[in-house]
């Protein structure tokens, strides 16, 4: 199921949001530039190589290493990475920063990416290959919209039987915790046969990040406010 928009209307301009998006498809457009080789540099420069992550966890490696747990949110390694990571954070990202505030919201979403990434590079441990992909901090919103807004309604394109593809509408709490069951489900099955050689999918980035919202949503979330009488509903933003 892909998720094409969403009940709630945010009542301010989810500026992090929209300014996370651009980067995102600055910075993958920057390395569309890039011939194979500088390409190549760049990624194993600025994404998490769990080696060096590691290294510099235990002090064996140096500290600059850690900042790939961040730098590496913002790399991506095709057009269908960035294209189903930007949806997801275009469809939920805008209410989660309306709950939070802005800076909340950047600081959660960052931390979130950066224990997806510590997660994901423990499972790897010693490879050398780099984790890169905003997906663990966007799974990180994805757990704090489960909890802040679990009876939203979602709209999705899904198959419908042997017809084709239709729009359907889903409470958010399905939809969210039916993800949540297929990228552990993968992750199980990725322990017996992921190769610390070989890039592949972060399952457990993506379970991370979303156990690390969803808990963490609780410190960072603010009350929900009333809706003001005036201006009204087509006057918002």
């Amino acid at each position: 199921m892909i998720p094409i928009s969403d009940s709630p209307r945010s009542r301010t301009i989810p500026i992090v949001n929209w300014t996370l998006i651009l980067l995102n498809v600055l910075i993958f457009l920057f390395e569309l530039s890039l011939p194979s080789r500088a390409l190549d540099r760049f990624l194993f420069t600025w994404g998490a190589v769990p080696i060096r992550v590691w290294g510099a966890v235990l002090g064996h490696a140096d500290p600059f290493w850690l900042i790939t747990l961040i730098t590496s949110q913002f790399l991506h390694g095709g057009w269908a990475h960035i294209l189903g990571n930007m949806l997801y954070l275009w469809v939920f990202g805008d209410n989660v920063e309306d709950r939070m505030g802005h800076m909340r919201y950047l600081v959660f979403y960052l931390l979130c990416g950066v224990i997806a990434g510590l997660i994901q590079t423990f499972v790897l441990f010693g490879s050398r290959v780099p984790l890169i992909g905003a997906s663990g901090a966007i799974a990180g919103v994805l757990g704090a919209y489960l909890v802040l807004f679990p009876g939203a309604r979602v709209t999705v394109l899904a198959p419908y039987f042997f017809f084709g593809l239709g729009f359907f509408e889903v409470p958010a709490a399905v939809l969210l915790v039916m993800w949540f069951l297929l990228q552990f489900i993968n992750g199980i099955a990725a322990i017996t046969t992921a190769s610390p050689s070989v890039g592949g999918i972060g399952w457990w980035a993506h379970i991370g990040g979303f156990v690390a919202g969803w808990l963490l949503v609780r410190f960072f979330a603010r009350r929900p406010q009333p809706r003001p009488a005036w201006p009204p509903d087509w006057y918002e933003w």
